[in-house]
């Protein structure tokens, strides 16, 4: 029986990963490879928690001539619409999840409270958070950052378009040399783009290692959790 290395995570998607090829909105054949795999996962007695972006549907820059606040809650907005349509995706297959947001929607969602998430993982559910930190100005990196500290993650799954971290963007220059591990202080220090400065500092403060990978193959979620993939670990 394979034996997994760690035993809560916090899987930090992006939204693009979410569009796949398309480049805008969701494609549902990305969303259920990815829920198959969390199936896999959560029958191995892994308890999971997602963060996901909604850079697939708006991202608050996008809204240059608008007010910052109004575009960073937009952006907030645009995340429940994933994390719902990753929870359907879930229970599809028979996966139990509960999404938790940060802003208040009753309707749709439970409001983020520490104690029932941790609950819901003991439960074996999956727990997707949502809204972000519910404050403009933070990232979904920052909130995958600041829920991992709050629900005792092992680790953070940064699932990225890239197998790692490199110096440079390999998609533009073959020399770009990637790194197997960092310390947070490397990645703060040569401005790499792992997560921004504000997560980053929030996990080097808890000790809460970052394991960064390609989302390309589906499968490197259990890889991952198995400590079987070569992405880029960051830790202290």
């Amino acid at each position: 029986m394979e034996t997994v290395k760690y035993n809560r995570i916090m899987l930090k998607l992006s939204g693009e990963a979410l569009a796949g090829k398309r480049g805008f909105g969701i494609d549902f054949d990305i969303a259920q490879k990815i829920s198959k795999q969390i199936k896999e996962i959560v029958k191995m007695g892994v308890q999971c928690c997602l963060v996901v972006g909604g850079g697939n549907i708006w991202r608050g820059r996008n809204g240059e001539n608008m007010d910052r606040t109004t575009a960073d809650y937009m952006g907030m907005m645009a995340t429940c619409i994933n994390a719902l349509a990753l929870q359907d995706s879930l229970e599809s297959i028979g996966v139990q999840t509960r999404v938790q947001t940060a802003i208040e929607m009753k309707e749709v969602a439970e409001p983020f409270i520490r104690r029932r998430a941790m609950r819901h993982l003991e439960k074996g559910r999956v727990v997707i958070f949502a809204a972000g930190t519910g404050n403009p100005y933070f990232s979904t990196d920052t909130t995958a950052a600041l829920r991992a500290a709050e629900i005792e993650a092992d680790i953070i799954l940064l699932a990225k378009n890239v197998d790692g971290v490199y110096d440079k963007d390999p998609n533009k220059y073959d020399d770009a040399k990637k790194f197997e591990e960092l310390t947070y202080l490397d990645v703060l220090e040569k401005g790499l783009q792992v997560m921004d400065s504000t997560a980053t500092s929030l996990c080097m403060d808890n000790e809460i290692p970052i394991m960064v990978f390609g989302l390309n193959k589906p499968e490197n979620i259990k890889k991952a959790i198995l400590g079987k993939i070569t992405g880029t670990l960051v830790h202290k």
